[in-house]
């Protein structure tokens, strides 16, 4: 497995750069994924997103779809796609520190 260093902490990731062990993340970490997946300075709604995502996978064991991220997060598809260009599901995951969701490509 490939490892990362964030916040001063080895990690492993898979592939695709996901965390292998979701209980490795830290807060802290934040700053650091979201610049490897080209994002710059992060807004409150980055944030909210993240922290949703992450609550999320803590409750029921997997994130949300873009779609049910927009119908629940308190941020509209629209401005998901603005502040992760790359895919929102997939890239606010990747953040948080948890597996891909299911469904994305």
């Amino acid at each position: 497995m490939p490892v990362r260093t964030y916040a001063g902490r080895a990690v492993e990731i898979d592939g695709e750069g996901y965390f292998t062990d979701p209980a490795t993340w830290r807060e802290e970490m934040i700053p650091e994924i979201a610049r490897d997946e080209g994002l710059g300075e992060l807004t409150s709604h980055h944030l909210q997103v993240v922290t949703f995502m992450r609550h999320e996978y803590e409750e029921h064991g997997g994130g949300p779809s873009v779609r049910m991220l927009a119908k629940t997060s308190g941020v509209g598809v629209k401005e998901l796609y603005a502040l992760f260009p790359k895919g929102p599901a997939k890239v606010a995951a990747k953040i948080a520190g948890i597996p891909k969701p299911r469904g994305c490509i």
